[in-house]
């Protein structure tokens, strides 16, 4: 078998293995166990990446030395999928808005705009993505 091969089935056994089993296989490569709030299709994705890597090698030195820098500065981008909730508390209450493919559902209503919403809930002009957490002070 190539080691193309060898990959392509590697990742493909991931797929059928239930959350125990990736976490099994999370410690052995980590050697650490997963958060516990980990999915398992975003361990799936890890360590499908490992496997990749093991092959054909990871990211450069430079590479990492680089997304190393970024997240220590804090300024690597944030991103969200679609499907994640935003949680903020703001003065007491907390506050949950789920991210759509084209906007926000917070209390039951879509929103385009996440500064809109953070406006709606503060009262004042505010960055949505700032308000979240998503974006640093600049």
């Amino acid at each position: 078998m190539s080691r193309a091969e060898d990959v392509e089935w590697g990742v493909a056994a991931l797929g059928g293995l239930p959350r125990k089993a990736l976490a099994e296989r999370w410690r052995a490569v980590y050697r650490a166990p997963p958060a516990a709030d980990i999915s398992a299709p975003l361990m799936r994705k890890a360590l499908a990446w490992e496997i990749q890597a093991k092959a054909f090698g990871g990211h450069k030195p430079k590479t990492l030395s680089l997304l190393k820098a970024k997240a220590k500065r804090g300024d690597a981008p944030k991103t969200v999928s679609v499907g994640t909730r935003l949680v903020r508390e703001w003065n007491g209450a907390t506050y949950e808005v789920e991210v759509l493919e084209s906007g926000y559902r917070w209390r039951g209503a879509i929103w385009t705009s996440l500064s809109a919403i953070a406006r709606e809930i503060t009262g004042t002009k505010w960055s949505g993505p700032r308000f979240f957490g998503l974006a640093k002070r600049s």
